[in-house]
């Protein structure tokens, strides 16, 4: 190798450091900025819509929890925030509880007027309509949480309301496939005074139709409401002898409001069970849950709530999780983009049932397996094995396409 001259050496030197220097420069000049311009996370709010409950009488053996509902929603929250935290999205929960007499349409518009893109609403299916035909207008995507009404997914359906809570005609015919697994196919159904007794009662006559199932006997209850009496009265003498003389094999109850359901277990005139509102129901949850990854939830729920999680909490929760779910997949925010994404094939909703769930396209009714269960044990799941379809057996339960009499627009 030839020595560079000492003054060569130098000079090539300090032209070599400061390429280097002006090249650290360049990066960190191209680097700082990225760091003090990070994105800010995009802020989704959900709207809550919930009435406040009336207060409990003197003693009320199992009394429905304060925050029922809004528990759900807060777990799911900090869900969604869980996956939000590396996606860019921060969510946020607006709790509207109203007070009686007070206006839902008017909570709702405030809560959009707020920022509000996505509104659960724990309504009966009056104010619930009320509130989807007030913001048709508007870019806003409604959740029905607690509505059960088979209208809703009829002649009565609306394009900016998705269903969380299962229809009745989902709920009978989850149970009335379990009854015809079973071969308990005399059915004696007792139905209540109540407006929501009948809806039910007229949906399990329709389960009964569709599953095969025999309806022995059709009598109202008249006895009042002997399950919050608590007590033996002058009337139980006539409740005794209201099941004698029916060959039937279980006793369906209609009871929405739990006036009677209750008593009517072991107050029969032969050794039947009893199902229906009470006994052995359908539904959506339960604390003896714990299959595909359901018992993690219940940890979790407690944990959050210092309670059990009942079936409000957990739609609720579903609510609020398909909006952090469809934001994650389809990464967007915009409610009507989203509201298109729900409606397709592309959307799938975990929801520890062994299944994702999705929306049927033709009522934007959620499809889930149901539970069925007694008080104090899950005893099976539905769709009840044997019973196929065409595209899958969530859609044996309630109103299939063919049949709807729902016109989306």
């Amino acid at each position: 190798m030839i020595p560079l001259p000492s003054g060569l050496f130098l000079r090539a030197h300090r032209s070599l450091l400061l390429l280097t220097l002006g090249a650290l420069t360049s990066l960190l000049s191209f680097m700082l900025p990225v760091h003090a311009q990070a994105p800010q996370p995009v802020d989704i709010r959900i709207g809550l819509i919930t009435r406040q409950l009336p207060p409990p009488t003197v003693f009320e053996f199992d009394p429905v929890p304060e925050d029922v509902g809004l528990a759900g929603g807060r777990l799911a929250v900090r869900d969604n925030n869980t996956t939000g935290q590396f996606t860019g999205h921060r969510y946020s929960l607006e709790e509207e509880t109203l007070e009686e007499g007070q206006d839902a349409v008017a909570a709702a518009r405030s809560l959009v007027a707020r920022g509000a893109g996505f509104l659960v609403v724990n309504l009966p299916a009056d104010e619930l309509l009320s509130i989807a035909d007030a913001l048709k207008g508007e870019n806003v995507v409604l959740f029905n949480v607690r509505a059960p009404d088979d209208r809703l997914r009829g002649a009565d359906c609306r394009s900016n309301v998705f269903h969380m809570a299962p229809s009745h005609a989902m709920l009978t015919d989850a149970l009335a496939q379990f009854l015809a697994f079973k071969q308990w196919r005399r059915l004696f159904l007792i139905v209540g005074p109540q407006r929501g007794d009948k809806l039910y009662a007229e949906a399990m006559r329709r389960a009964a139709r569709k599953f095969g199932l025999v309806i022995a006997a059709d009598k109202p209850w008249e006895f009042g409401p002997l399950a919050r009496a608590k007590a033996d009265s002058p009337t139980t003498a006539e409740a005794l002898v209201f099941t004698r003389g029916v060959d039937y094999d279980i006793a369906v109850v209609a009871d929405e409001a739990g006036d009677f359901g209750d008593y009517v277990p072991f107050r029969t005139a032969d050794a039947r069970p009893v199902a229906g509102t009470q006994g052995l129901i359908a539904t959506t949850w339960h604390p003896t849950f714990e299959v595909w990854g359901a018992a993690q939830a219940q940890s979790r729920f407690q944990r959050a709530a210092d309670r059990l999680m009942r079936p409000l909490d957990y739609q609720v929760w579903m609510a609020v999780r398909a909006v952090g779910e469809a934001v994650t997949r389809n990464k967007a925010t915009d409610p009507g983009e989203m509201k298109k994404f729900m409606s397709g094939a592309g959307f799938a909703l975990p929801a520890y049932k062994g299944v994702s769930l999705s929306f049927r396209p033709w009522d934007q009714q959620l499809r889930q397996p149901l539970l069925i269960v007694q008080p104090r044990f899950m005893v099976s799941v539905a769709p009840e094995a044997g019973f196929l379809h065409q595209r899958t057996p969530l859609d044996t339960l309630g109103f299939d396409q063919p049949e709807t009499a729902c016109r989306l627009q």
